[in-house]
């Protein structure tokens, strides 16, 4: 499980507390979605949980980040990295070796892997990500959305408790989009992972997550079950923040009927919505 509690930080040099009083709690097998406009904070949490702050990022900490009971300030940035896989924005600042092969490889024999288990982790990574074409190749070959299913495939190939990931398809087209977050689910429900992720597309993390956290200005404005969140669909859009199309239209559609309906966040479930007020 995964506690925040009244968590506020500065970095070094900075002014503005980047995060303020954060609490928040992740189940064990939980699955959430941070969503926020530019500056709210949702890096610096994806930071905070991995132990990057405050063991990379020097500044003022204050409250508490624990990570299935180790207290992330006390515990060394190996040790919790043994339990927490991250995927960062900037991808290529992650990528360290110049082949496919051999940057899945550093991470499986630094953390010990067995070596006849090896080859099963990479095959089995390199395949769920859709990669494995690209076993071969050179990093510097890649385009900028392959090099981002390499680093999502060198974390999941580690096989942590907990993966956090900040906005990983950001360099990718809809079907890859949908291909990672439909393993982000697969490894959520069949492994137990815990997955906390950061992401613009909205309505893909609407369909995937069970829970939204919405920051902004470093604060939690809203937390909770999707569904529930999304309810404040106006306010959101005043932080600049898009809800999903069919969100929308369920809204609409509540306050020009005077009827209560139901939250959409998939095509399906506004289609049989339609279907039900029209006959």
């Amino acid at each position: 499980m995964i506690e925040v509690k009244d968590l506020t930080f500065t970095y070094k040099d900075e002014k503005k507390p980047a995060l303020q009083n954060i609490s928040l709690t992740v189940p064990d097998g939980g699955f959430l979605g941070v969503i926020g406009p530019a500056g709210a904070g949702k890096t610096t949490l994806i930071r905070a949980v991995s132990g990057m702050i405050p063991h990379l990022f020097p500044g003022d900490f204050y409250g508490s980040v624990s990570v299935n009971g180790l207290d992330t300030f006390e515990t060394s940035l190996p040790e919790i990295s043994r339990l927490v896989g991250t995927v960062f924005q900037d991808v290529d600042s992650q990528i360290i070796s110049p082949m496919v092969e051999d940057e899945l490889l550093y991470g499986l024999e630094n953390f010990g892997i067995p070596r006849e288990e090896i080859p099963v982790r990479m095959e089995e990574a390199l395949r769920k990500v859709g990669i494995a074409d690209l076993r071969d190749r050179t990093i510097g070959s890649l385009s900028g959305g392959q090099r981002q299913k390499v680093a999502i495939a060198s974390i999941v190939a580690l096989r942590p408790q907990v993966l956090l990931l900040d906005e990983p398809t950001g360099e990718l087209d809809p079907q890859s989009s949908r291909q990672v977050f439909s393993l982000l689910k697969e490894l959520n429900e069949e492994q137990g992972t815990t997955v906390i992720v950061i992401e613009q597309k909205i309505m893909l993390l609407c369909e995937f997550s069970a829970q939204l956290a919405v920051l902004n200005q470093g604060r939690i404005a809203w937390q909770g079950d999707t569904r529930s969140v999304l309810l404040h669909a106006e306010e959101l859009l005043a932080l600049g923040v898009n809800c999903p199309r069919v969100t929308t239209l369920s809204r609409i559609l509540s306050a020009r009927l005077g009827e209560e309906q139901p939250v959409c966040t998939r095509p399906e479930e506004a289609e049989a919505m339609i279907r039900r007020l029209i006959r």
